[in-house]
């Protein structure tokens, strides 16, 4: 794949507490949360750890469930351990280049969308309370944007002991274009204006595009995100 990245702390934050990382056919955005810098070490830590673990290996699924435990196990263990650190943790949604295959693995908000044939389709379902509610019918997608709940997620990497990840084999085709991206981008980009954007450029032009309507449209949040083509 060829691929480009881009974080911005946004117009309101003071640290960006976003990871994004790359590592040889291994992808990723971890959104950082917690006091202090607590966010930041969070998501550097499972940006680090993930890498650390799948560096080298033959891409499988098994594999990334695997270090997805280990990536919690080891954030858990790091804000247990200290008293600055407590209650730390991060998003982390991943995706693993295959000869033939992707594998993507998610825990968390950020979210993983595929631009095929001209379609953009959201892959991964957000860890959310406000997703919940969608999903039962309590509240519309477009009421999910404006909720006071919206960032308040259910799963993160490193809070508990354990965490359930969601991972799934994807079938890979040359003109595939992902998007991974924290919720700084997808609460302030609809996925509309996503697909036009990916659609219309090159990946540095689409890359700076979104950036750009992110930071427009309120830059309330850190804005990362990450676009590869499968070349």
């Amino acid at each position: 794949m060829i691929w480009v990245t881009r974080t911005h702390v946004g117009l309101v934050r003071s640290l960006n507490e976003d990871t994004v990382f790359t590592d040889a056919g291994l992808y990723g955005v971890a959104d950082g949360m917690g006091g202090h810098n607590a966010g930041e070490v969070a998501s550097r830590m499972a940006a680090d750890r993930i890498m650390e673990r799948l560096h080298g290996k033959e891409p499988s699924l098994d594999l990334m469930r695997a270090a997805l435990i280990d990536v919690n196990r080891a954030v858990f263990t790091e804000q247990a351990s200290h008293k600055e650190y407590s209650g730390m943790g991060t998003t982390l949604t991943v995706l693993w280049e295959g000869p033939d295959e992707v594998y993507l693995g998610h825990i968390g908000d950020s979210r993983a969308y595929l631009l095929r044939d001209g379609e953009l389709k959201q892959i991964t379902q957000d860890h959310s309370l406000v997703q919940e509610m969608v999903s039962q019918g309590i509240i519309t997608k477009e009421e999910a944007l404006v909720h006071p709940y919206r960032n308040m997620i259910t799963r993160a990497v490193g809070t508990d002991p354990y965490v359930e990840s969601d991972c799934q084999t994807l079938e890979k085709r040359t003109g595939d274009i992902w998007l991974l991206c924290s919720d700084g981008l997808s609460n302030f980009v609809s996925d509309a204006v996503i697909q036009a954007t990916l659609s219309g450029n090159s990946l540095e032009n689409a890359a700076d595009e979104l950036l750009q309507t992110a930071l427009h449209n309120g830059g309330k949040d850190n804005i990362s995100l990450l676009i590869a083509e499968v070349s």
